[in-house]
């Protein structure tokens, strides 16, 4: 029996986690480039409402290390299992809710207000999110197999993308867009609903991870994981936050960004840039396999870094591939983007989660990952906008290009360590 079918429980556990978890992310940010402005925010100016939009969207990215912190904490202390069932329930509670929002215009203030709490909420609980999902497809895997493991949790960023796009682009089809702005935009969030219940059922039914359980014969749970990651981990938990900036520059750009700019500034049919975007994002899930299986032939270290350079060149080639109005062209540009992001983000559930000790994993990973989100993710569609509003879409891939060179810069801090971690 081969290890893929020994621990397809396991793997399926952590894969349908974070599958709900960009699902659940990834229809906010749709919903925020399509509807979420005028909707919930007042202004003369739509270029405005875009933008508070979008400032609503990168809030889950502040709650996000928070909710590292507290979710870390317990993961490292009580288990990797009940911490992700708790994440995971508090990330679907939030966005079921959305879906019940008034708007602005039947509530004023308050409508703003309680999207922000709730998308609070939605960081809050993403912030426990991965690196529990990592944890338990790396700490279960045989040897050797680290990285393949690894690559499980990465492969829910394309399988929830899939989903949230694929079902916003049936509500295109289906509904005139004001029949959508008026009550469609709901339908994704209460669909999120199963999802989770799915996600839950599989999570309830799986055991403890062998090296946190080992470790807990061993010596009693570190009290402070926070402290002790700060006190003697500091060099690896910055290194690890640089190294994801990559992959969140490159996920939101080509998705989120793209989409809200492509459909306004540059006039593109809605329908027609989500069906390109379903096609891009399988480039995301064959760059992610195949990181997996090369990092675990050489090191997750080496394809790290191959993945950083790819960054720095799609960067140059982003903006004027969107800008193009060539389907074709815009397609090879986002694909190109996505498949970069597959090497940049697939090894990590292997790299990063090895860089700690077990005793402080869950906290170092998760507030490595979440705080490097801040950096490469929430920031990704506010700057790009700044940029092409000052240059045009022709520049807005630099931010790509630095977001680049600041992960492996991140790589080049414990290179050493990464490279026996690979």
């Amino acid at each position: 029996m081969t290890p893929y079918r020994a621990q397809a429980r396991i793997l399926t556990a952590s894969l349908v986690g974070t599958a709900v978890e960009f699902y659940d992310f990834y229809i906010y940010g749709t919903a925020a480039a399509l509807v979420f402005g005028p909707l919930f925010f007042p202004s003369e100016s739509p270029s405005a409402q875009l933008m508070l939009s979008f400032m609503s969207f990168g809030l889950a990215f502040l709650a996000r290390p928070v909710g590292a912190i507290v979710f870390g904490h317990y993961g490292d202390r009580i288990g990797r299992k009940s911490t992700l069932v708790a994440s995971l329930m508090l990330m679907g509670a939030s966005t079921l809710l959305i879906a019940f929002l008034p708007t602005y215009a039947m509530v004023g203030w308050v409508a703003p207000l309680l999207l922000c709490i709730l998308r609070f909420g939605q960081g809050f609980g993403l912030g426990g999110e991965w690196g529990g999902a990592a944890l338990l497809a790396v700490e279960n895997a045989p040897p050797g197999w680290r990285a393949r493991f690894g690559m499980f949790p990465q492969l829910g960023a394309p399988v929830g993308f899939i989903a949230a796009n694929g079902l916003f682009l049936l509500l295109g089809l289906w509904l005139s867009d004001a029949e959508f702005a008026a009550w469609g935009w709901r339908i994704p969030f209460l669909v999120s609903a199963v999802l989770v219940g799915l996600g839950l059922w599989v999570r309830l039914r799986i055991g403890e991870t062998p090296a946190f359980a080992d470790a807990l014969e061993r010596q009693a749970p570190v009290a402070v994981p926070l402290g002790e990651l700060f006190r003697r981990h500091l060099v690896p938990t910055l290194a690890g936050t640089f190294a994801v900036v990559a992959c969140f520059a490159i996920f939101y750009l080509a998705t989120s960004f793209a989409l809200a700019h492509g459909t306004t500034a540059l006039g593109y049919p809605k329908e027609q840039f989500l069906l390109i975007q379903l096609g891009a994002i399988l480039f995301m899930a064959v760059g992610i396999v195949y990181a997996g299986y090369r990092s675990d032939a050489v090191s997750a270290q080496r394809v790290l870094t191959w993945g950083c350079g790819a960054t720095i060149l799609v960067g140059l080639l982003f903006g004027p591939s969107l800008a193009s109005q060539s389907w074709p062209l815009i397609f090879l540009g986002l694909a190109a983007s996505l498949f970069v992001m597959g090497l940049v983000y697939g090894p990590l559930g292997s790299w990063l989660t090895a860089l700690f000790p077990v005793e402080v994993r869950y906290t170092g990973a998760s507030v490595a990952f979440n705080v490097g989100g801040i950096l490469g993710g929430a920031l990704a569609p506010i700057i790009a906008q700044a940029l092409g509003d000052w240059g045009g879409t022709q520049v807005v891939g630099l931010y790509l290009a630095l977001a680049g060179v600041v992960s492996w810069i991140g790589l080049l801090m414990v290179r050493r360590q990464g490279a026996a971690a690979g």
